[in-house]
């Protein structure tokens, strides 16, 4: 993703619910957990039981709501994985705002050495 493409409101768009679903602290830890372990069910994403099964359902749902996972049956669970293509996208948008940054210290730079 260019930094030129940024500047287009389509793409803002797309990208902000991602990192909106990334902004909590247990939904990051959830994501940690599923691109370290691969699909997980909801038990074993609750194994350190500092948050409820309830509560990781909801942030499961976030996560799903953005693009981010998504979930399928095997018996009575629901196991749960990530989907990276909607992770890329992330990684793109915060690579073309370093460039950006790059290219605005790398100018700041010239004109204070002039």
């Amino acid at each position: 993703m260019s930094p030129k493409l940024l500047n287009r409101p389509k793409i803002l768009e797309q990208t902000v619910p991602i990192f909106a679903a990334l902004g909590d602290e247990t939904r990051l830890r959830l994501v940690v957990l599923l691109s370290t372990g691969g699909p997980m069910s909801i038990a074993r994403l609750t194994g350190d039981a500092s948050v409820t099964r309830q509560a990781v359902t909801k942030h499961l749902q976030v996560l799903a709501d953005a693009g981010l996972a998504h979930s399928s049956r095997l018996g009575r669970e629901s196991v749960w994985e990530l989907d990276l293509e909607k992770l890329d996208a992330a990684r793109r948008c915060i690579e073309a705002l370093s460039a950006q940054s790059d290219a605005a210290l790398g100018r700041l730079k010239k004109f204070v050495e002039k």
